[in-house]
């Protein structure tokens, strides 16, 4: 059985023979930022998460307005196809690649395993950085349809519908109150929103080369935990970046048509006031 859209996935050979495609943009987007100046692949443009996805003042990310001058200055327009990888499995990769198709883009891809694959099978990396010439990018109105705020995390609470918690066993259960290392990640309360299940992201993708599962294997772990397609779901972490990657396996994997990323997440609920918690 194949994924419910093989389209919206790339393997690292596809990347490879599309190094010099005018019409293909590569970007990498990692947890660490210092990974990319240290090598990348051939005409990949770095976005980072936090410099350059996020809003300078409020949490939140880019307006529209910013997101059109970021896609310009990298020489996208609207008719590229855009490819995402990085570390950790492609975390921030799918973070990015959720991002932009908020803002309208449609030719968007992962290429399977990121940059552990590509590692893994001695691929070359490069420290020159790409020129691209300017172009005029236009975003599309934000489509809300793929983003939770509290308000609908709150609505799917009172109308019982699925949550999926991403997280590891320990955050879920509130043992965890901090992440080791991610200090400005933390919450004052530990534990999980009420209803949520705990499906850690890590499920999703093979452990040996960062590849996603088989869709038999996929929808096994999901609908094994009762996370089915006929209704909406909303997934979270704690600032939304590996509940993108679960939101990329339902949504386009599996094929789920109505899944949403909460990107406040646990560092929102975690602080919010009078907000439900379990342990």
């Amino acid at each position: 059985m194949p994924y419910a859209h093989p389209e919206y996935l790339v393997d690292t050979e596809w990347v490879a023979q599309h190094l010099d495609d005018p019409n293909v943009r590569i970007i990498e987007s990692d947890e660490d930022p210092l990974l990319y100046p240290m090598g990348h692949i051939k005409n990949s443009v770095q976005v980072d998460w936090f410099t350059t996805l996020q809003h300078p003042l409020r949490r939140d990310f880019l307006t529209l307005e910013q997101f059109e001058e970021m896609a310009s200055r990298l020489g996208i327009t609207n008719d590229t196809t855009i490819v995402f990888y990085g570390d950790k499995s492609n975390w921030f990769a799918c973070y990015a690649l959720w991002l932009f198709e908020y803002y309208g883009h449609k030719d968007v891809r992962i290429m399977n395993g990121g940059r552990n694959k590509w590692e893994q099978e001695k691929r070359p990396l490069v420290k020159e950085i790409p020129s691209a010439a300017r172009t005029t990018y236009r975003a599309k109105e934000a489509n809300k349809s793929i983003r939770a705020f509290r308000d609908d995390v709150f609505k799917q609470l009172e109308a019982k519908k699925p949550l999926v918690d991403v997280r590891s066993p320990k955050e879920f259960s509130g043992e965890l109150l901090h992440m080791p290392n991610y200090p400005q990640e933390g919450a004052t309360r530990g534990g999980h929103i009420p209803t949520a299940v705990s499906i850690p992201w890590a499920q999703a993708v093979n452990e040996a080369d960062a590849t996603f599962k088989s869709p038999e294997e996929l929808r096994a772990i999901y609908e094994g935990k009762n996370i089915k397609a006929d209704e909406e779901v909303i997934a979270y972490c704690r600032i939304g970046e590996r509940s993108s990657l679960t939101w990329f396996v339902l949504k386009y994997l599996l094929g789920y048509p109505a899944v949403k990323n909460y990107d406040g997440s646990w560092t929102e609920w975690g602080n919010l006031v009078d907000a439900p918690i379990e342990k």
